[in-house]
């Protein structure tokens, strides 16, 4: 067997998943969208209609917010780890990245635990701390989803960081301030634009947390859910996901061109 027959061989199934999983129903999500009376101009219907513009335009905000907060926490948490070695850390740490083990409606229904009308946080202040239901509660389950995706990558990136930078800038008498800026952010930032790409794709498409919480607000995952199943619009729902898809794409594309190509690994 040549060398060319055999990487055929082994590209074959990779040939084949990405036509049957994922090129063929894109064609027909795309295709899909254009099927309702308003044809391709169901594109437009969304942008002049308020609720699904205001959901789009809410989803972006929330998954700017949740990436722009993961990214401060994890990037602090990240190199503390990283620096210090002390009792208990594995366990931190293990503890930190505990929500990876979850699926979106368990972190919801913690959500739900916390800050629900039954929730700890009611309870000691009654009636006037019930977030789940709202836009804080959607933020704090996304963002418990996205921490240690974010932690895990800016940890591995760390530690590619020679301490000795550090050193030699202390030695110039560089307060601790230049010292992040100048060092450790510029090492740091591929893995950040990476991980912060991960984290605002994720919360963008993020439906089980939403489905739980989403009682107050409406995020894009959930409007197409509820467009497929009881209004059974395929076409606006098909839209929708296409539109979904596409703002997720252009992030991760811009992310990619800033990071150097290394959004992927950042995931």
């Amino acid at each position: 067997m040549s060398q060319r027959h055999f990487i055929f061989l082994c590209l074959l199934p990779l040939a084949i998943f990405t036509l049957a999983f994922l090129a063929i129903p894109l064609g027909r999500l795309i295709l899909a969208s254009g099927e309702s009376e308003a044809g391709w101009g169901i594109y437009l219907q969304i942008l002049q209609t308020p609720r699904y513009l205001s959901t789009l335009v809410q989803t972006v905000v929330v998954s700017l917010a949740v990436t722009a907060a993961a990214l401060a926490i994890s990037t602090t948490a990240g190199l503390y780890l990283v620096r210090n070695r002390f009792a208990g850390r594995n366990v931190l740490l293990s503890i930190l990245t505990l929500p990876l083990a979850f699926p979106g409606v368990v972190v919801g229904f913690m959500i739900i635990l916390l800050g629900g009308r039954q929730g700890l946080v009611n309870q000691l202040l009654p009636g006037y701390w019930v977030f789940a239901y709202s836009i804080i509660g959607l933020f704090l389950g996304y963002l418990y989803f996205s921490i240690p995706r974010v932690l895990l990558t800016v940890m591995a990136a760390a530690e590619k960081i020679d301490p000795a930078l550090e050193e030699a800038a202390r030695t110039l008498g560089a307060p601790p301030w230049r010292i992040v800026v100048d060092v450790l952010l510029p090492g740091l930032s591929p893995a950040l634009i990476a991980a912060g790409a991960i984290a605002f794709a994720t919360a963008m498409g993020a439906f089980g947390t939403a489905f739980t919480l989403a009682t107050d607000i409406d995020v894009l995952p959930m409007v197409i859910y509820t467009e497929f199943t009881l209004s059974a619009n395929i076409a606006m729902a098909s839209a929708l996901s296409v539109v979904l898809g596409l703002v997720t794409w252009a992030m991760l594309l811009i992310a990619r061109s800033f990071s150097g190509g290394t959004v992927a690994a950042g995931g």
